[in-house]
């Protein structure tokens, strides 16, 4: 894309054509990155079997789930373009200020209803999840700086973008949902090996047996 601008504006320069004074006044391009900050859901009204298909959907195969953290990975583009047209409407000068947003969104914990609200059973299970849904907290807080630093590499270029009137703002979308949306999601993702370590097999034993049986009565 910068590319192609760069070459409109020696087509313009050979062809003696200028560039507006208001070019200089524009803005220039940004990018701001933004972790979704948004309230932790509880979901009470699933018993422990309907939690095993939800956690399966997870590809998180278990013989029988007392509680899942579920995590939407999200992003979302704010962009603002402010430009100027050559007197000729052929060519302009554009400067992008691109928000991004990403995170969960929604990010749901359930415990099963076997299990009521205030006893020493859900007490187990939902510090577990909560375990969970601090990984999850904790790794976007790792990834924000390396999102943020890349796409300022590609698009806070330091003056306005110039190039055919019309195209910039397109280009720009089909960039963003194309190239960066993906790349995005994909260092979300990459929060799951984190979370492998939590549910061992020494973690499921040690919550199983807690509450002095409590657990294994209610789901027999």
């Amino acid at each position: 894309m910068i590319r192609a601008f760069a070459f409109a504006l020696v087509l313009l320069i050979l062809s003696g054509s200028a560039w507006p004074d208001e070019c200089d006044s524009l803005l220039p391009p940004s990018v701001t990155v933004k972790r979704l900050e948004e309230p932790l859901s509880l979901i009470t009204n699933h018993n422990h079997r309907e939690i095993t298909v939800l956690a399966s959907t997870e590809h998180r195969p278990e013989k029988s789930a007392l509680g899942l953290t579920r995590a939407n990975a999200t992003v979302k583009f704010d962009v603002k373009t402010s430009s100027f047209v050559d007197h000729q409407g052929r060519w302009e000068c554009a400067s992008p200020q691109i928000v991004v947003s990403f995170g969960y969104s929604p990010m749901t914990v359930y415990v099963a209803s076997e299990f009521p609200k205030g006893s020493c059973a859900f007490n187990e299970i939902y510090q577990h999840e909560l375990r969970h849904v601090k990984t999850y907290q904790d790794h976007l807080a790792s990834i924000e700086r390396e999102i943020a630093e890349t796409l300022n590499r590609r698009f806070a270029t330091g003056g306005p973008w110039r190039g055919p009137v019309g195209q910039a703002h397109a280009r720009l979308e089909k960039e963003l949902h194309e190239r960066w949306m993906p790349y995005i999601k994909q260092r979300i993702a990459s929060a799951e090996s984190a979370q492998k370590l939590i549910d061992t097999p020494q973690e499921y034993a040690r919550v199983g047996n807690s509450c002095h049986g409590e657990i294994k009565r209610l789901i027999r």
